[in-house]
């Protein structure tokens, strides 16, 4: 049941009907297993375009997603660390499905804010900044979502949003995201902004 939910943060309900399976046992792994201390280190991810700091070794998951009769490839990198899960999700398109991006974007972001009671301009939210591999540094904005209590588990979170082209004119979409999840209800923006967390937002680096 808790595994359920924390997948309904990430994905819409809608995709999880025709590709969420995959998703959902990763993360009942990760959820049940043992929580490392935080031990950070970088992972290169080549073939999705970024590199990023973890507090610990992910597990990555690969598949196609089905969406509008198109299949896309979708890959997630996660880690759970105590009551925090920390993930990468990303997304490719190939030039000749760039027009769904917009849409497919929109649809991730609404999901989000609809569990949360909120939309994009109620949202809770900061600007924010990220260095790109060619050190170009670019703006971004963060949201800082709490979500409806389950009565035993408070969850809330910190996302990110991020498109960029790939060298062959298609795109990338990530989802930067650390999802907590404990019995004691946070203020998000000021709970997220501990060093813990912005250093896995700050060494985000696509290219």
């Amino acid at each position: 049941m808790q595994t359920n939910k924390l997948m309904g943060l990430v994905l819409s309900k809608s995709m999880l009907q025709n590709f969420g399976v995959v998703f959902a046992f990763a993360f009942a792994f990760l959820l049940s297993a043992c929580s490392p201390k935080l031990d950070w280190r970088t992972v290169q991810a080549q073939q999705e375009g970024y590199s990023a700091l973890f507090p610990g070794k992910p597990e990555k998951i690969e598949r196609k997603l089905s969406y509008q009769n198109q299949e896309i490839p979708q890959t997630l990198e996660a880690v759970k660390i105590e009551d925090d899960i920390y993930s990468v999700s990303t997304i490719h398109l190939a030039k000749d499905q760039v027009a769904l991006a917009p849409k497919l974007l929109e649809q991730l972001q609404n999901n989000l804010f609809n569990r949360a009671k909120v939309n994009a301009e109620s949202a809770v939210s900061s600007d924010a900044s990220y260095q790109a591999a060619n050190r170009q540094r670019l703006s971004a904005k963060d949201y800082f979502l709490e979500f409806k209590s389950t009565g035993a588990v408070e969850q809330s979170m910190r996302v990110r949003w991020i498109t960029r082209v790939t060298p062959d004119n298609g795109v990338w979409i990530y989802q930067v995201s650390v999802l907590h999840a404990a019995p004691a209800r946070v203020d998000a923006k000021q709970f997220f902004s501990e060093e813990a967390y912005s250093n896995f937002f700050d060494e985000f680096h696509p290219e």
